[in-house]
């Protein structure tokens, strides 16, 4: 049992309370408090939070529908343990999306939304470093949310919203040698590119705005795969193999 959460008081309406153990279900996921592979069971939840199993089991569902969580027959759920191939398939589909959403962004971006991606920019360049990496991650989840939000297209910005917030940090904390701090050298390199980035969009040139973002993407996808390939290994669902993930 998680006891630090054990005293948090709950909404009294079924729906916050719902919401209210997503959120905080969420964060102990995504904290590595409830660690991948880690099975979950609603009455001990409950008994915790001080709820009835309802509103738990609700709230365990949400996190299975996005994606979170995982229900194996018989057995019950338990956290999901994400997979190289997790990896690749999460950056390849954001790196085609959130391409996309940046070429419509570059033509329908306000002045108040480019005064936001810099004032965010100027920021990230002063949170460098693993002090300051929780900080900087979040400022980089703002800075993109930005983006697909002027794209104006509603059903790419609901899709983006989605894979945000069920992986706010796009895996990054989720693996023990990428969670504390930036890999070597990703520092600079990450600054550059979303200041390409805005530098496009400022401009408005979509063209510009597609191709750096998706570079972006896929750099940051090559060096988390790397990462996480150099760790030890062991059998995850189904047998594939998976790197160890943070605890």
């Amino acid at each position: 049992m998680h006891d630090e959460a054990a005293s948090l008081a709950t909404p009294a309406s079924p729906k916050q309370c719902r919401e209210w153990l997503v959120h905080h279900l969420r964060e102990l996921i995504l904290t590595g408090t409830v660690k991948p592979g880690e099975w979950l069971r609603q009455e001990k939840f409950a008994q915790q939070f001080g709820v009835s199993q309802t509103p738990v089991r609700e709230a365990l569902k949400q996190l299975s529908a996005d994606g979170l969580l995982e229900h194996v027959p018989y057995r019950g759920i338990r956290v999901v343990e994400f997979t190289l191939t997790d990896v690749n398939d999460l950056y390849e589909c954001r790196a085609f999306i959130e391409g996309m959403a940046a070429r419509y962004a570059a033509a329908n971006i306000s002045d108040a939304q480019i005064a936001e991606l810099r004032a965010l920019f100027a920021r990230m360049q002063q949170r460098l470093g693993p002090r300051h990496i929780a900080e900087y991650r979040e400022l980089n989840r703002k800075f993109h949310t930005i983006i697909f939000d002027a794209s104006g297209r509603s059903l790419l910005v609901r899709t983006l919203a989605q894979m945000w917030a069920s992986f706010p940090s796009m895996l990054w904390s989720n693996f023990s040698q990428t969670a504390p701090a930036p890999l070597p050298g990703r520092d600079k390199t990450d600054v550059q590119e979303h200041g390409a980035i805005l530098a496009a969009l400022e401009t408005h040139d979509p063209d510009a705005a597609e191709r750096l973002m998706r570079i972006h993407i896929q750099n940051a996808k090559e060096l988390l795969l790397g990462a996480v390939a150099a760790a030890p290994e062991v059998p995850s669902r189904g047998g594939t193999p998976h790197a160890r993930s943070s605890s």
